[in-house]
């Protein structure tokens, strides 16, 4: 293993089998060539960097294009991915070295205003200027504990089929309720033969997946992926249900599908750690308690371009405030800012007006989802009130009336 300086190269695709060997010794598994097959379909070597020691691949970093929905629409992101770093290699700055690198390209790029993530480890990101932007919840109840409220109406009728299949349908259903959803991402033909892949590899002893369709007067209006594994015991039947995705388009589609998740014949739990921290599933249950959801992290933001990024999302309310950031990596984002918006549009420009609020960019990824609370962050001290009521009056206005939700981990 040199000492020397290592440099960064861009990949070409013939490298991902290397790039898979270090994914998979970084995280504890085993390659499977079912798996990786699936994932090089979807790899991107020209927005990825690569650090080789000699002949293996020792350091990397990845980027997928894809939009991110925000609140009022959905907006270009570098979707970071495949960030690792070998064990033979810590501690010699290459992390630190791909991370910097990445977002200069991403702003030099000029497209995508923010980049996000999902974390192997919180205090990784925060030091890059990443902020926890959407928490999920991991829901693992008994289920022989809970019970819904019985449907108003029929008007649907439920079906299961095999999800490759339908892929038309639920792209159709995934876009339709995307528009309304910070925090999902895009899917072209290419992410959905992703999302629908199905390696044995990944089943942990359980089922195919499956998807339970629920057809509304007008077709599909609601769709869920889910697979069982199978269990006994002394007592009978134990086996756990393992939902992947929800999505539906009106609360009588969302209740028949949970309706027949949670009563499975033969099973006697359910399994769905990324569901929404608003849930509408907490607030049909009989027993919220029984859910027994556990409070994680989701989506990491980076604000890559100031003016563009907060120009580019809605606000809730009426807002004009100057606020003051602070960015050492990306010092076009340091300076102070004006914002002009609200639910129609919005507007970001450079001042010399006095600021109202300071942050550092951190914060500005946190709030840019609208899942974290302006009056949180300042409570934390993290934003600073440089006018006395700017919190009050600018606080409502990042909010929106739906929290960001995670989707895929990707």
């Amino acid at each position: 293993m040199t000492q020397l300086p290592l440099p960064v190269t861009v990949p070409r695709a013939d490298d991902f089998d290397d790039v898979a060997q270090l994914m998979a010794l970084a995280f504890h598994v085993s390659l499977d060539s079912d798996q990786q097959e699936v994932e090089r379909a979807t790899y991107e070597p020209e927005r990825s960097l690569l650090v080789r020691d000699g002949g293996p691949a020792v350091a990397h970093a990845s980027a997928f294009t894809r939009e991110l929905g925000v609140p009022g629409g959905s907006i270009p992101a570098a979707h970071v991915t495949m960030v690792s770093v070998a064990a033979t290699h810590r501690r010699r700055g290459l992390l630190t070295t791909l991370m910097r690198r990445q977002l200069r390209e991403v702003r030099d790029g000029g497209r995508e205003p923010v980049a996000v993530l999902w974390a192997s480890e919180g205090r990784i990101y925060p030091r890059f200027g990443y902020g926890l932007a959407a928490q999920r919840l991991a829901i693992q109840c008994e289920t022989t504990e809970l019970r819904l409220p019985e449907p108003v109406s029929v008007a649907g009728t439920l079906r299961l089929d095999r999800p490759a299949g339908r892929q038309p349908e639920l792209a159709r259903l995934y876009d339709r309720v995307r528009a309304d959803r910070p925090g999902w991402s895009s899917r072209d033909e290419r992410w959905w033969r992703y999302v629908l892949s199905d390696p044995t590899a990944l089943r942990d002893g359980a089922t195919e997946r499956r998807v339970l369709l629920h057809e509304g007067p007008e077709g599909v209006d609601g769709y869920a992926l889910f697979r069982t594994k199978d269990e006994w015991d002394r007592g009978g039947p134990r086996g756990e249900v393992r939902v992947h995705e929800v999505v539906a388009a009106n609360p009588a589609a969302y209740l028949a599908m949970w309706r027949m998740l949670l009563s499975v014949d033969l099973t006697r739990r359910l399994w769905f750690d990324t569901a929404a921290v608003d849930e509408p599933l907490l607030r049909l249950v009989n027993e919220p308690r029984r859910l027994g959801a556990h409070l994680s992290d989701a989506l990491w933001v980076r604000v890559v371009d100031v003016p563009a990024a907060l120009a580019a999302r809605r606000y809730a309310t009426d807002v004009d405030v100057v606020i003051e950031v602070a960015d050492e990596l990306l010092p076009e984002n340091t300076g102070c800012w004006r914002l002009v918006g609200g639910p129609s549009g919005a507007s970001c420009t450079a001042t010399d007006e006095p600021a109202r609020l300071a942050c550092d960019i951190r914060c500005l990824g946190e709030l840019y989802l609208g899942g974290t609370g302006l009056g949180a962050l300042a409570a934390a001290g993290r934003v600073r009130e440089l006018v006395s009521g700017s919190v009050a009056a600018a606080g409502p206005a990042f909010g929106w009336y739906r929290a960001p939700a995670p989707m895929e981990v990707f």
